[in-house]
């Protein structure tokens, strides 16, 4: 691997939120806990991670994203802006015991060296595109197409499965996909599941 990340981070686990190496996630910090933890992160590497809770008590999936703080900013009220910059996926190994208001684990990166190497195979992307933007159209997302159409072919894929009105499961599922082409593969799945099973008069979507 060219860079060598910690193998313990601190953790923000939430809900519903999920994003990808080379995407940014713009975070609202409120709460005491992770005031602590970005404010330690901040004095430390800048290091931090994101995963999504399931919906027990303190459980969380395996896989999430590292992130880099690259924009912070105190307001007046006490809470901190900050902007996080994916850098690679890992993999939970287990909970570290500690003595600080928020939680650390023990996190490896093997299974997601990709995420650091630029992606060689060409993949062909139009037919997904075609019905994302289908998709998006029937359920009252606006995205600005021009704008899209600068990103690479990865940040393409890596946006779309972030914002995409889908359930927190196959986000989840998307993240833990390991290559551009498998992911491509799930995220087509899912859309063609929506655009034939979802009626949007109905509002079923979840």
């Amino acid at each position: 691997m060219d860079e060598k990340f910690p193998n313990q981070i601190p953790i923000f686990p939430l809900s519903g939120v999920i994003y990808f190496p080379k995407t940014n996630l713009p975070l609202n910090i409120f709460e005491k806990r992770y005031l602590d933890l970005v404010n330690d992160a901040i004095k430390k590497d800048k290091l931090m991670g994101m995963i999504q809770s399931r919906k027990s008590d303190n459980e969380v999936y395996k896989i999430g994203c590292l992130g880099k703080i690259s924009d912070f900013q105190k307001s007046a009220d006490g809470r901190i802006l900050i902007n996080l910059t994916g850098l690679t996926r890992f993999e939970i190994l287990e909970e570290q015991k500690n003595f600080k208001s928020y939680r650390e684990f023990k996190v490896n990166y093997k299974k997601f060296i990709m995420d650091l190497k630029p992606e060689k195979k060409e993949i062909n992307i139009e037919p997904l595109m075609e019905k994302v933007k289908i998709f998006f159209k029937k359920s009252g997302l606006l995205l600005n197409w021009k704008e899209f159409a600068k990103l690479s072919e990865i940040q393409k894929i890596n946006t779309l499965s972030m914002i995409a009105p889908i359930t927190n499961e196959e986000k989840q599922k998307l993240l833990e996909s390991i290559s551009l082409e498998e992911k491509v593969k799930v995220l087509i799945n899912i859309v063609n599941f929506y655009l034939h099973e979802v009626d949007f008069n109905n509002q079923t979507l979840q």
